[in-house]
């Protein structure tokens, strides 16, 4: 009887190796399924832009080429409708901009199968190949080949109503110089790029006065965009309400039309414009412009107060900005405003 005691106590003490035992167990199986989920890689969606870049990151992180970008490539040549074929050019252009060195090895003849996308029937076919030849315009050595596209680019901005299309599009431009050889068709599409910078979508305005900056730098384009015509309120552009990034935008494309129309080879000319042109609406005799950009002098946004300040200046003498300092005052546009 003495023994049952000591019987039960060790009986008690094997139970708790038992349940230490199946605890540890337990714990052991749980580690081994958390690692193999860790481990374990979901498999590749070519539709998804997210499981392509995690796939492309991690082959180049091990060295070596992914292959995703050419396998993207190789089945956009393939017969898709036209949901793939987005989703596809979204992914290549993801892959673009991740692999760099591996975006390199592509030839002029990926870029010219990206650009006939340019020509399918689906608005959003279109808008991601105009994406995707933006991420390749990075590499310097497909610029000239992209380029080749101008044309077609500038047929699809003034032809088809699409925000998205137009952001699509300017951006590339924005990306990429425009080859002098578009010039004649720039100068077609001119008042179509002056719509979208009267339009009420203000990433395409952004976008599209960006452009109309750059063209006024081109002796042979700014006529046509001083000459353009223009709707009635165009100086509401120029309204203290309007966004920041718009205004700084239009207030540097203010900024380079007056620096080009008082150029010597400008004013060598005796230019005539339209009643409602670009030219009239900011420099005309009747124009408001003065009180808009004393207005913006004293804007919430610093650069809005700077960008407007070098209007003012490049208009205060635009018969000869050589000798700027020294313009008599009756010369200035800011009399009757001061």
């Amino acid at each position: 009887m003495c023994c049952i005691p000591q019987r039960l106590g060790q009986m008690d003490i094997c139970k708790g190796v038992v349940s230490l035992a199946t605890a540890a167990g337990a714990i052991y199986l749980l580690y081994k399924a958390i690692r193999a989920g860790i481990r374990c890689q979901p498999p590749l969606c070519s539709a998804s832009p997210i499981c392509v870049a995690r796939l492309a990151i991690e082959r180049e992180q091990r060295g070596r080429d992914s292959g995703e970008l050419r396998r993207l490539l190789n089945s956009l040549e393939c017969k898709q409708d036209e949901y793939a074929k987005s989703m596809i050019l979204h992914s290549i252009t993801r892959c673009v901009y991740l692999l760099e060195s591996e975006a390199s090895t592509c030839t002029n003849d990926d870029i010219m199968l990206v650009g006939s996308m340019l020509d399918d029937k689906d608005n959003s076919v279109k808008i991601q190949a105009l994406n995707t030849l933006k991420a390749f315009s990075g590499i310097r050595k497909f610029r000239l080949k992209i380029q080749e596209h101008s044309i077609k680019v500038l047929e699809l901005i003034s032809t088809i109503w699409d925000s998205e299309l137009h952001i699509a599009g300017l951006r590339l431009f924005n990306n990429l110089p425009l080859p002098d050889f578009a010039h004649p068709q720039l100068r077609r599409v001119m008042p179509a790029l002056m719509e979208i910078l009267q339009s009420d979508y203000i990433l395409a305005q952004v976008q599209a006065a960006q452009l109309l900056s750059n063209l006024a730098q081109k002796n042979d384009l700014l006529y046509d965009i001083l000459n353009c015509q223009v709707h009635s309120n165009f100086l509401n552009l120029f309204q203290s309400a309007q966004p920041g990034s718009l205004l700084h935008e239009v207030l540097v494309f203010a900024e380079r039309l007056s620096e080009g129309r008082s150029s010597p080879h400008y004013r060598a000319v005796k230019w005539h414009y339209n009643e409602q042109s670009v030219h009239e609406a900011l420099f005309g005799d009747d124009s408001r412009l003065a009180d808009r950009l004393l207005a913006l002098v004293i804007h919430p946004e610093e650069d809005i107060q700077i960008q407007a300040c070098k209007v003012i200046v490049s208009l205060q003498c635009p018969q000869d900005v050589g000798v700027r300092p020294s313009c008599p005052p009756s010369h200035s546009c800011f009399n009757n405003a001061e």
